[in-house]
């Protein structure tokens, strides 16, 4: 793979046999390549990274399920991916501040996920 484009999801296998850190390479050169201003280029990419590689993993995650759904509800994958990112990025804050893990970490984010709308997101993060 030579070329990442959020509007079109990279094929499960060929994404994820790159690793994380071409992973990250691929996204940032995307987002240069469209002149896109952004506080933090590498954490970005990580998160498109982060994202991408969860829908990869097929029905493992709901994360292949929400983009679609998110599409489906008129915004493009891009910005449904910024939207999961959105969502798994609290989820991280959280597990942060938390006093002791919980016993299934991912349970919150998967929860926050399935309720996810582009209405919710726009209203959350405008």
């Amino acid at each position: 793979m030579d070329r990442y484009d959020p509007l079109a999801a990279p094929a499960s296998e060929q994404w994820l046999a790159l690793d994380e850190s071409e992973r990250i390479a691929l996204v940032e050169s995307y987002h240069r390549r469209a002149r896109a201003v952004l506080p933090n280029l590498t954490a970005h990419a990580t998160f498109h990274a982060i994202v991408e590689n969860q829908a990869a993993l097929g029905d493992e995650t709901p994360v292949r399920r929400t983009l679609a759904r998110l599409v489906e509800e008129g915004v493009d994958r891009h910005e449904a991916i910024h939207a999961v990112a959105a969502a798994l990025a609290e989820h991280m804050f959280d597990l942060f501040r938390a006093a002791s893990p919980p016993s299934n970490p991912n349970a919150s984010y998967f929860a926050a996920l399935e309720k996810l709308t582009v209405e919710s997101w726009r209203k959350t993060y405008g």
